[in-house]
């Protein structure tokens, strides 16, 4: 048991510094693996907490590059709608939602890359309309950074304003849930032990997730982002296919 933990927390560094890298969090890429050691409510619960140290972190490392009107258009509704989605989890089947979800951002991320960002309104409502599927999809299956990146991507923003406004976004949104999911006793008791560990990795991985960035031009870092969530989202559908 101890062996798995070692790959579970291994995982979610590797997790953590893509999820920096690419700039929308890593949720979309620890809630399917933290799915293969835990119940996926645990995993709920964890993801949630654990994203609160990882925002933290982002928040500090990338703090200059905060937008706050963005942050405000798109993470109000967003802080709204996870507070529906996490209540929902109870009555929802969220294997159907996660599949159409995965669908959608996959036929999302390719029209983005063909140059569909161009053709996009840099509106508020967009931004309205981005926060709330994605804050509610973050409450509902756990992940909602692909949509908030889709949408952030939109905007061509650079990547410290990028990284820091969507991390500022999601403390909102995980805070929020966060509070719903330990009520319902997503996260219990027996799993505090792994508050340190999360922490330290949070930490961690956005260090190295930043320095990585240092490197990386602002045209890459986008197809960085788009390419991350294509990936994930094909073979999250895949999975689903198959079983």
């Amino acid at each position: 048991m101890q062996e798995n933990y070692y790959l579970f927390f291994f995982l979610a560094l590797l997790a953590e510094i893509l999820g920096t890298v690419s700039g929308f969090g890593s949720s979309i890429l620890f809630v399917p693996l933290a799915s293969m050691f835990l119940d996926f409510k645990l995993v709920l619960g964890i993801t949630a907490v654990f994203h609160v140290f990882s925002n933290l972190s982002k928040i500090y490392l990338f703090q200059s590059g905060i937008d706050k009107e963005i942050a405000l258009k798109l993470g109000i509704p967003a802080v709204i709608a996870v507070i529906i989605g996490a209540i929902l989890t109870h009555y929802i089947p969220q294997k159907q939602t996660e599949l159409g979800m995965n669908v959608l951002v996959f036929c999302l991320a390719i029209y983005l890359l063909g140059g569909g960002h161009k053709k996009i309104k840099q509106s508020d409502s967009n931004l309205y309309i981005g926060g709330g599927i994605s804050g509610f999809l973050a409450g509902l299956i756990g992940t909602g950074g692909a949509i908030r990146g889709l949408t952030l991507s939109a905007f061509q923003l650079p990547k410290d304003i990028f990284i820091a406004t969507s991390a500022l976004i999601d403390m909102g949104v995980d805070t929020s849930r966060a509070i719903i999911y330990v009520a319902n006793s997503y996260f219990t008791k027996e799993y505090i032990v792994f508050i340190p560990f999360l922490i330290g990795i949070s930490m961690t991985g956005s260090f190295l997730g930043k320095k990585i960035l240092h490197y990386m031009p602002e045209k890459v870092f986008h197809y960085v982002v788009l390419g991350i969530i294509l990936l994930m989202s094909a073979i999250q559908t895949g999975k689903y296919l198959i079983q």
